[in-house]
């Protein structure tokens, strides 16, 4: 039998991490860049799709770690308005896959109380693959477990872009708009900024995600490349950021009251 620690013990006699990280330090919205796929194929003397693919079964098994730690909202970039400038052949694979998983998974997504969204754009995809997320999207739509974006197409600057030519659009004199209501205009109005920014394979930076959003999220970078990112590397970075003092510009001693559920292990 495998030895325990003493301090992995509760006074019950149950086994538990001695870094579990407590409920209330669980961020609400975990944002994740998913990199290194190609550099995963390459170690193995494999093409680039064959790492997509396999970066593309790990989404499940992440999903279902998100939810195992009680967060509500994950956010997954999946295919940036920069990557239509990679191969034709590239661009052709990754959106296959994505409409793969659709096709394939998205019994299980709903089965399992998950809400799917998608936000960026959709009018330069495929007929087919358009109706196959609003599909996703409209089976999906009263589930309340976790909620599921894919960025697909998606930008931050784009989205930003977006934003003021609808509020031009709107009439909306200069006067009135504030942060406030300049959020209802981005492609996330629904949802609470990301707590936690994870990015995998060893790169530290933002790469025109979520720019506007993250302006006080707390950054996570792993080297692991995505398809061997596993729950353990979850945990990880959620003991990380349970660590974290979010002070959102205020002084620790106010802290408190401006974002109490940041308790720390």
């Amino acid at each position: 039998m495998k030895q325990v620690k003493s301090d992995q013990i509760h006074e019950n006699g149950r086994h538990h991490s001695p870094h579990r990280v407590l409920k209330e330090a669980i961020p609400e919205h975990v944002a994740i860049i998913m990199d290194g796929n190609g550099r995963w194929a390459a170690n193995r003397d494999k093409p680039r799709s064959y790492g997509h693919l396999e970066g593309s079964k790990n989404l499940l098994p992440v999903v279902d770690a998100v939810i195992r730690n009680g967060i509500k909202h994950l956010t997954l970039f999946a295919f940036s308005t920069e990557n239509w400038g990679r191969p034709d052949n590239e661009v052709r694979n990754l959106i296959d896959i994505l409409g793969e998983v659709l096709n394939t998974e998205i019994l299980e997504i709903h089965n399992q109380g998950i809400r799917l969204q998608h936000i960026g754009h959709l009018n330069r995809l495929s007929k087919t693959f358009q109706q196959a997320i609003q599909d996703g999207i409209e089976l999906t739509k009263d589930n309340d477990r976790l909620t599921l974006n894919i960025a697909f197409d998606y930008g931050g600057r784009d989205e930003i872009i977006h934003a003021i030519r609808n509020i031009i659009s709107g009439d909306i004199p200069l006067s009135e708009v504030t942060e406030e209501n300049f959020h209802e205009f981005l492609f996330t109005r629904n949802l609470p900024d990301p707590d936690l920014i994870i990015r995998t394979a060893g790169e530290m930076r933002l790469s025109n995600f979520l720019i506007w959003q993250s302006a006080y999220s707390e950054y996570y970078f792993s080297d692991t490349l995505w398809p061997d990112f596993s729950t353990k590397d979850i945990d990880n970075a959620l003991l990380e950021y349970s660590r974290r003092k979010r002070r959102f510009g205020a002084l620790p001693s106010l802290m408190k009251s401006h974002n109490p559920s940041n308790t720390f292990t």
